[in-house]
This record gives structure tokens, sequence and C-alpha cells, in this order.
């Protein structure tokens, strides 16, 4: 079966709320064999809706409608509904009742606006609603099921549990199972070519890419007559994705680098200290994102100034002088400096240009060198890159605090895979 998740309302057009309504949605159908075929965010407006909802029929075997089912007179989902069969609006008593008795239960009186939301299309089904004020709509066009549901995430997903979702308890056409794999280290274009063939759009399982913050999500999609077979499919791409894009593969589902840092030095009992320039302190804050970091991080420095990456770090006056606050010599000794002074076993610097001011032709805006350091047998061990991080202030910022963990992940690995 196919599907299509319509949004209704000028709040989503205008940007000023954002749909999450659509994901969850995705996700439950797609959980029981219905494939989603678009997501689409419709105005506040009598016509777009109508031909939003006949173009979906023509496509769909279920259409859900989230959205202008309120009592204002920009919500007009109901009218829409009405004009698409070609009937009128009724009154329907027992939502009425129902709306009214809402209102008496917070000791307050309906206002008049509400009773719209007791109209109804005749001939349609009404869907109660336990958990706020206006019902839902069910109605056939054609070999389609419409639901119009409120935009009201908690409401709507307690009616699509209700109404909805028992429709396909038991599955309907082929059983779906999905998996993602997260990769950082290499762009999209780079790890598509990496997988090959195993992208191609005819293929079942299905491979797709997405890319966000640097982070490249590999998408797959498998379909099969049986939920044990679709699974069987999906693993065995699972595993030829991974063989072929190797270590550049940090986690599966929501899993993020910094959650596989700390699983690693939560296994290994390893401690973390961070120096910062550039990045403000955004790798600290990162790492401490993940509940429980305390077991493992110890701290860290956030070395703006010179004086305090002399001060505080140790950082040689002389080596600023001649190397350059952004300098491979000066990101050796802040990271030195934090694993002694920190006592930790593992430590992350970094320096550089964020811009969009500060760069020079030698080092211009996006230049980072950051600084791994880390104790074998009782030495320091140093080593430092140098990267050139495109974009403006907050993506270079936001790309060197991911590749400074990254390395961490791919350092840890050596000591204690998980």
């Amino acid at each position: 079966m196919k599907a299509v998740i319509l949004s209704i309302g000028d709040e989503l057009i205008l940007g000023q709320t954002v749909d999450s309504n659509s994901a969850w949605l995705s996700a439950q159908l797609s959980d029981r064999g219905v494939m989603p075929l678009y997501h689409k965010t419709v105005a506040d407006d009598v016509q777009a809706t109508v031909i939003a909802m006949k173009e979906a029929c023509e496509l769909a075997d279920v259409v859900i409608a989230t959205g202008g089912l309120g009592p204002t007179a920009d919500d007009l989902t109901r009218q829409a509904m009405a004009t698409l069969i070609n009937r009128p609006l009724d009154l329907h008593p027992p939502s009425l009742d129902r709306i009214k008795a809402y209102f008496k239960s917070l000791d307050r009186d309906m206002p008049v606006t509400n009773r719209i939301q007791a109209m109804v299309p005749r001939g349609s089904e009404v869907l109660d609603n336990d958990w706020g004020t206006a019902p839902g709509i069910k109605v056939k066009v054609g070999k389609t099921v419409i639901f119009a549901l409120p935009g009201v995430p908690h409401e709507m997903m307690k009616m699509v549990e209700r109404y909805v979702l028992p429709l396909f308890q038991h599955g309907v056409g082929n059983a779906l199972a999905v998996e993602t794999l997260n990769t950082f280290g290499a762009g999209e274009s780079t790890v598509a070519e990496k997988l090959g063939d195993i992208m191609r759009r005819d293929r079942n399982p299905l491979v797709g890419t997405t890319v966000s913050g640097g982070i490249v999500t590999i998408r797959i999609r498998s379909e099969a007559p049986t939920p044990l077979l679709a699974q069987k499919k999906l693993v065995q791409t699972v595993l030829e994705v991974e063989a072929r894009l190797g270590k550049l593969i940090f986690g599966r589902g929501d899993l993020t680098l910094t959650d596989k840092v700390a699983q690693v030095c939560g296994a290994a009992k390893i401690k973390l200290a961070v120096a910062e320039s550039c990045t403000g302190g955004l790798v600290a804050k990162m790492l401490t994102d993940v509940p429980g970091s305390s077991a493992w991080f110890t701290g860290g420095w956030v070395a703006y100034s010179n004086e305090m990456k002399v001060r505080d770090l140790g950082v040689p006056i002389s080596v600023i002088e001649n190397e350059g606050a952004v300098s491979e010599a000066v990101v050796r000794a802040m990271v030195s400096g934090a694993l002694e002074k920190s006592g930790s076993d593992m430590a992350v610097a970094l320096t550089g240009v964020a811009g969009p001011e500060g760069g020079s032709h030698e080092k211009p805006v996006g230049t980072v060198w950051i600084g791994l350091a880390s104790r074998e047998k009782g030495d320091c061990h140093v080593q430092a890159s140098r990267f050139q991080f495109p974009g403006n202030r907050q993506m270079v910022r936001d790309r060197a605090a991911k590749t400074a963990i990254n390395w961490l992940r791919l350092e840890l690995a050596k000591t204690k895979p998980v």
C-alpha cells in the first residue's frame, strides 16, 4: 500500500513551526509495510488543500492530513474535505456535546467559535478525540481513504494509534526492514563512489544517502513478502556496505560520534581532556552532551587568548611569536599541556581561523590545526594535522569539532574497539 502525508497550516508554510508530524507518521506507516510516497505542506486555503488531496488520491491508498481542524477562521480542512466529496457540512451533535464537556472539565464555557469543530462533511465518519476538542474525519474517495486529524502532535499521535494503525496491524503487502549507517570523514560523492552499484535505484534493498552537518547517512530499505526475508536481505546489504566503507562508518541508527567515543572510553576506562581556541568549547559541549560523560571526561580549557594559552597550558610565548597562534607548534604545545595538567589518558586541542575575518594568504579562513595526545608507556605521544574547512564561521567550527571527535574515535578504536 502507498500513503501520502499532508501537513496543513500557514505556520508550516512560513517556517514558523517545524513539521514533526510527517516524520513520525512515516515511521509508523513504514513499520507496517505502508510506503509513504511523499510529504506535502499546504497553506490554510480550501482550494490548495482540495488540489493536494485530489493529487494524493490519484497515487495513494491512504492519505493522512494533519492540521486545519481548529476553531479559527483559517482552519479550513473540514471545508476542503466537504468540497472534495461535494457534500455540505453538517453539525454532528455528539461531537458538539463532547466539545462542551471538554470545556466544562476546565470549568469554562465553550466559546462560540468552537462550534465549527463539530461540523463535518455529510456522510463522513467522525473520529472521536479524547485528547482535545477537534474530532477527526474519515472519508473515502474511490479506492483511497482520507484521514483528517488534528495538527497538535500528541492528539494526532493518539488518534493515529487508535484509528489508523489498527488497519495495518496484520501487515499489508510486502514487509519492510530498514537500517541507517552513519559515516564521517568523506563527502557524499566519495561515499557514493565507494558504494558503487549498491546504490542502483532498481535494487532491493534500496540504498540511498543523505548528508547533514558533515555526517553522511546511508539509508537501506529492504522489501520482501515476509518480515524474516526482508530482514535477511537487509542484513546482507548492511554487511556489504560496511565492507566497502570500513572505518568511515561510526555507528547505526541514532548513534552519534560522541556516543561512539563514550562507548570506548567507558569500556576502557580512558579519561579525556580538551583544549580549544577557535571552537570556543564546542568539542567539550558535544562530548558532555552524552549522559554519564563525567565518568570519562575530565574537563578542558577554552584558551582563546594567547595569554591564556601561555599561562594555563604552558605554550611558550616564543613559539606563538615565531609560528603564530594558528600553527602546528602551538597546537602540539596546547594538547601536551592539556594532557599533562589534566592527568588524562588522552587529549585533543584545536586552534584555527574560523572567520569571517582574520585569515591570510598562508592561513586562510577555515584553516584549523588539530592535535591529539595520548600516553604510551608513560610518555606523551603527540600527533597534529592541518585541515581546511569550507563555509561560514558556524560551519567551520562545527566541522572542526566533529573532525576532532572523529579522530578521537579512530584513535580509541586502536585501544579497545567497541
